[in-house]
């Protein structure tokens, strides 16, 4: 598959090593330009490009970037991509700490991903948020295996989902849907599933026991 990676930090490096290594053709870019990321990409053999081509023919598109990154995405991120491209949503909102006040989230009451889908203009599958960088390259597990960790996946669309969450296994990972992107709340930092390291049963019963109130350290 081709996959197209935007944000080449702990996450976005990690899945650039594992998806290579699967067999997939991966696009990587960040925003300081290709000749910044020779290393990985001698690494593991993905191609540097400019933000502007990550999304060129990809069939599944990763958005891992800072929050506060989003708005200075290029316009027509994803119009070259292929048709019905998946794109997932890594990011958290982490106002005090890193982006600032968000009015989208703050005041209309979006969830950081629904308005990460608003900047770009396409719908978004959020997934990997919660997930420890380097448990991408230690924890994968065959599937049936006791100890397979399980990732939450929020979205709307539901073929795009599906899409993610076959990656997602193939990745060596169960996941758990947890729901429409209006729910996504449930996984979003400082809440029970976020950094859980857990199966499917305990993944499960974290995001039924999540609270809608955004904690004052969170709040802009």
């Amino acid at each position: 598959m081709k996959i197209g990676i935007i944000g080449a930090g702990n996450i976005g490096g990690n899945l650039t090593r594992r998806l290579t290594a699967l067999g997939h053709e991966v696009s990587v870019a960040n925003s300081r330009g290709p000749h910044t990321l020779t290393e990985l990409a001698e690494e593991t053999g993905a191609t540097p490009v400019r933000v502007e081509e990550a999304a060129r023919g990809a069939e599944i598109v990763v958005i891992t970037v800072p929050v506060k990154a989003v708005p200075d995405l290029p316009a027509g991120l994803l119009k070259d991509a292929a048709e019905g491209v998946a794109v997932i949503d890594t990011g958290n909102y982490y106002p005090r700490q890193r982006d600032g006040r968000i009015a989208g989230i703050e005041d209309e009451g979006l969830t950081e991903s629904q308005w990460t889908e608003r900047q770009i203009g396409h719908p978004v599958i959020k997934a990997f948020n919660g997930t420890y960088a380097q448990d991408l390259l230690d924890r994968p597990r065959p599937a049936g295996a006791p100890d397979r960790m399980a990732l939450p996946v929020a979205g709307d669309d539901e073929t795009a989902k599906a899409k993610v969450r076959a990656l997602i296994d193939d990745l060596g990972f169960d996941t758990v849907d947890a729901g429409p992107l209006a729910d996504s709340w449930r996984q979003q930092p400082d809440t029970p599933v976020y950094g859980l390291r857990g199966g499917v049963d305990e993944v499960t019963r974290a995001l039924a026991e999540a609270s809608p109130e955004r904690k004052p350290e969170f709040r802009g």
